[in-house]
């Protein structure tokens, strides 16, 4: 049996108290740090896709996110290539339900890159521009852009390409603020401005 004056020793004693309180707090960061809380996955995959579709299309050639015949000059043999800078919004992606980049199979976005040549201002920057799919399930991902055709106007070619769910967001949406003054930024630094 635990007697009066032993339990009064027990309570009083601050080293006990000093345990106690590590061990509620560590509980606590361990509970806190396990907790899967399923709202801030998709945040998170959002963010990757929105980073390998920024990558993807930095790294490659602008020829394959060309608009209406607009290139970069082309440079001469010595001169070393410039940088594409991107700013990428994504709309959505395929299947909506997974949880890990690797199981995207495509995405829905838009892109606006500009081509930093040297000393050359965003503003007469060489500009790739508009509404993109990219496939996910090749390496490096395919990328599709939405161009209008002698017979087809651009409207109906985005129609056609996009699912419903996306296509009013690629007729009137583009790149948030934030992306766009990171993009500057960005392209200010990439062509020595």
């Amino acid at each position: 049996m635990i007697s009066r004056e032993s339990f009064a020793g027990w309570y009083r004693n601050r080293f006990v108290w000093v345990a106690v309180i590590l061990l509620v707090v560590s509980v606590g960061a361990v509970v806190l740090l396990n907790r899967a809380d399923p709202a801030s996955e998709p945040a998170d995959l959002q963010g990757q896709i929105t980073a390998r579709m920024r990558t993807t299309l930095e790294q490659a050639d602008p020829g394959q996110h060309n608009h209406a015949g607009h290139g970069a000059q082309q440079a001469a043999a010595a001169e070393v290539k410039p940088q594409v800078i991107c700013g990428v919004r994504v709309y959505g992606y395929e299947p909506a339900e997974v949880t890990a980049l690797a199981d995207v199979r495509t995405v829905y976005g838009f892109h606006l890159c500009g081509v930093a040549e040297q000393k050359r201002p965003w503003d007469v920057a060489v500009k790739l521009a508009g509404p993109v799919i990219m496939d996910m399930s090749t390496d490096p991902p395919g990328i599709q852009v939405v161009e209008a055709t002698a017979d087809v106007r651009f409207v109906d070619r985005l129609r056609e390409m996009f699912p419903d769910k996306y296509e009013e967001l690629a007729l009137r949406e583009a790149l948030t603020e934030s992306e766009m003054a990171d993009q500057r930024r960005r392209y200010d630094a990439a062509a020595g401005m």
